[in-house]
């Protein structure tokens, strides 16, 4: 009996200790402007000196799940151009909102220093770019991240895709397209509520396929194309758009990707982009420059494969490091700009603005690593045919825009550095899979532990509409 006694309570003992071990410390809250008491977006929520971390939505909320090892180490809550909020993790109190107070350094006093550094925001910009190879990794890593794709009209969302993904990088030296590998580890929702009728995905479908350049969407029936064929269009358009090694391995990573022979922020940057210094900020007590971006005398072009993303004109803002010249963060969007585009978009679209970037960075150990990606452009996917009878008497077409297109925004959100190299060879000799829209089953226990990217009130009740149309439509 006694020892069927001690039995237990050593079996107790241990599963104390290893919930101990494994479980986690929640740190929710809202962060909001001392000022205006409006919601501090995108701040940066992390534990110092560690990889672990996430950012604030729209309505400045977030959850983050910390290591019970780190409860003593310090949490840190930044945001360019305020004062940075800091607690030990243990101590954090949930029941009070985070406010944060403006901080702002003075562009006289600073450029006034006497020291030999640019002064012009071309130059800081071009020092910058100079400096990459020294501030993002010199050696391989690896990232978790979050990954939420979605897809919605003006009304509701049509599409979402949830899923943890794994982000390995050779370095800044190696090329992207070869050295840079995505990996789809589980998938948390994935509910797809849009109408397969897409003769422009079809099209070009057929022209990659085929190589008939000269093939038109008048020249095709809808009635004469199969669902299933239809079906294969539009993965491909999906994955051609807004896939995320697309994303990454493109030219739309623009810092990373500096040093491909067709970058945007090239050897060539200066033609299509031009940069001046607004201000200086502050950040986590390190000084910031605030570089406005602008057009140049050519035009800004993707390059994407059958679709015309060319003819724009970029604008937003660039945040560098100081003294590093660390690009900490880049907003950057491309306008409608030649005469050819801004039809284009307009009739499409209703709008001029094509492509909406964000990309920010967390400093680890002297080096910058990618802590969020926003990417946002609308999509053709639901055409249908813009016939001679769906116009109106002068001549314009009276079909709703908002039934061919979708807008489509991507976030990435990475939580954990990885840089142990025998998990990095171990990792590589396995298969990697980057689609994001594949189905794959759900399995509860991996996401009971996994720091993601916490929806806006908003985006609660939409896509909670989406999962209650998804089973209705099941039934």
């Amino acid at each position: 009996m006694k020892n069927t006694f001690l039995k237990g309570l050593l079996a107790s003992t241990l599963f104390i200790l290893a919930f101990s071990a494994t479980a986690q410390i929640e740190i929710k809250s809202k962060i909001i402007d001392f000022t205006s008491f409006e919601p501090v977006e995108s701040a940066s929520i992390y534990v110092q000196n560690s990889t672990v971390g996430t950012i604030s939505n729209v309505d400045g909320k977030f959850v983050l799940l910390v290591p019970r090892e780190l409860e003593n180490d310090t949490l840190i809550i930044s945001s360019i151009g305020y004062k940075s909020f800091k607690t030990v993790v243990k101590d954090f109190d949930a029941t009070m909102d985070v406010i944060l107070e403006e901080d702002i350094a003075s562009l006289d006093e600073v450029l006034l220093i006497v020291e030999n550094r640019p002064k012009t925001g071309n130059d800081i910009v071009l020092k910058a770019i100079e400096e990459i190879g020294e501030n993002l990794p010199e050696q391989p890593y690896m990232m978790k991240g979050f990954l939420r794709h979605k897809e919605k009209n003006t009304t509701e969302y049509k599409w979402l895709v949830e899923s943890a993904i794994t982000l390995y990088d050779d370095s800044y030296a190696s090329g992207a397209k070869k050295n840079l590998r995505i990996n789809v580890d589980e998938t948390r929702k994935s509910y797809d509520l849009r109408d397969v009728d897409s003769l422009f995905a079809y099209t070009a479908y057929l022209k990659k396929r085929t190589r008939n350049k000269k093939l038109r969407k008048s020249n095709l029936r809808r009635d004469t194309i199969s669902t299933a064929s239809l079906i294969k269009a539009i993965r491909w358009n999906d994955e051609r758009v807004n896939g995320v090694g697309n994303l990454l391995k493109g030219r739309l990573n623009l810092v990373r990707n500096a040093n491909d022979r067709n970058a945007l922020f090239g050897e060539d940057i200066l033609e299509k982009h031009q940069f001046k210094l607004d201000t200086v900020l502050v950040e986590n007590d390190k000084k910031l420059y605030k570089i406005k971006i602008g057009k140049s005398k050519d035009f800004v072009g993707l390059n994407t494969e059958d679709i015309y993303n060319e003819g724009f004109e970029a604008e937003g803002w660039m945040y560098i490091d100081w003294e590093t010249y660390a690009i900490k963060k880049v907003e950057y969007q491309l306008i409608a700009a030649s005469d050819v585009q801004k039809r284009r978009s307009k009739s499409l679209f209703g709008t001029t603005l094509n492509h909406k970037l964000v990309i920010s960075y967390l400093q680890y150990n002297d080096r910058m690593y990618p802590k969020y990606i926003y990417y946002e452009t609308p999509k053709l996917v639901n055409a249908g045919d813009r016939s001679s009878d769906q116009v109106d008497k002068d001549g314009n077409p009276t079909q709703d825009k908002t039934e061919f297109y979708y807008n489509t925004v991507q976030e990435i959100v990475f939580t954990e550095i990885i840089e142990d190299p025998e998990t990095l060879t171990e990792a590589l000799t396995k298969k990697w899979d980057q689609d994001i829209f594949s189905p794959r089953p759900y399995h509860k226990e991996f996401w009971e532990d996994y720091n993601v990217l916490l929806e806006s009130d908003e985006e609660d009740k939409l896509i909670r509409d989406l999962s209650q149309r998804v089973s209705l439509y099941k039934q």
